[in-house]
């Protein structure tokens, strides 16, 4: 078998697409810039522990911490009815979907979706969530034939952790404080900027370093492209198995 050989499904997106991921990605960003600019931007951890958190290993809970500050960041300004960000619905996933939250705007009379992975590193901790897993090579595949307006955010969290001294109960509360953030779409990431890990299931795509990601312009059919150039070119990977994967998935035509 080639690949060249095969009948594919190609999957066209809108032409505002470019448009549209830029104004979800500004959306969202200004919505960080202002929750951090007003001083709303803080985790605050109380704890029974008299010399507070161990913060050489804050990093193992970091994770969910800070995606469940960004899911009640987006849930709040919904219920609140603010008007200005264009946000109309924010809604937190399970643990194993394939994103954090979706989110949904408005623009022109049209609704767009995103669905947001949420990625906390630390200011403190070099490294730290600096090559994270995204996604299933298999899911995000199949999630672009089906959609090929799928709209995937990989949203990078910058935090740093500080113990302050709780005067009420001289205990010592752990702070989580929200430093930076980025907002991506997966699907404009540059060729090099990402790689494919056969390590778990069908694969992992990972972000060799989220804290500098290079931009390209593509279809959603060049980038199915490349994920398979990246599938295929994995050395425990074959044409057998990408085959296999697409008759499970329907990429390819009967």
């Amino acid at each position: 078998m080639n690949y060249k050989d095969f009948e594919f499904k190609v999957p066209v997106e809108s032409v505002s697409y470019l448009e549209d991921s830029n104004f979800v990605l500004e959306m969202i960003k200004l919505i960080l810039r202002d929750r951090c600019q007003s001083d709303n931007n803080k985790i605050i951890i109380n704890t029974n522990l008299k010399k507070g958190l161990p913060l050489e290993n804050i990093n193992k809970i970091a994770g969910p911490m800070v995606e469940a500050w960004c899911c009640e960041v987006f849930s709040s300004i919904v219920e609140s009815g603010n008007i200005k960000y264009n946000l109309i619905n924010a809604e937190a996933q399970t643990r194993l979907g394939l994103a954090d939250v979706i989110l949904q705007f408005s623009k022109n009379e049209n609704y767009l979706t995103a669905n947001v992975d949420v990625k906390a590193t630390s200011e403190d901790i070099e490294s730290s969530g600096q090559m994270p897993n995204i996604t299933s090579f298999s899911r995000i595949r199949t999630a672009y034939v089906d959609d090929p307006d799928f709209m995937f955010v990989i949203l990078s969290i910058k935090h740093k952790v500080y113990s302050v001294k709780n005067k009420k109960t001289n205990l010592v509360d752990g702070i989580m404080e929200i430093v930076d953030y980025n907002a991506y779409d997966l699907k404009l990431i540059g060729e090099n900027d990402f790689i494919y890990n056969p390590a778990l299931g069908t694969g992992q795509i990972q972000i060799k370093d989220i804290h500098y990601v290079n931009y390209f312009k593509r279809t959603t059919w060049e980038f199915c492209q490349l994920l398979d150039k990246k599938y295929l070119h994995s050395s425990k990977r074959n044409i057998d198995d990408w085959y296999r994967e697409a008759i499970k998935n329907g990429w390819i035509k009967n």
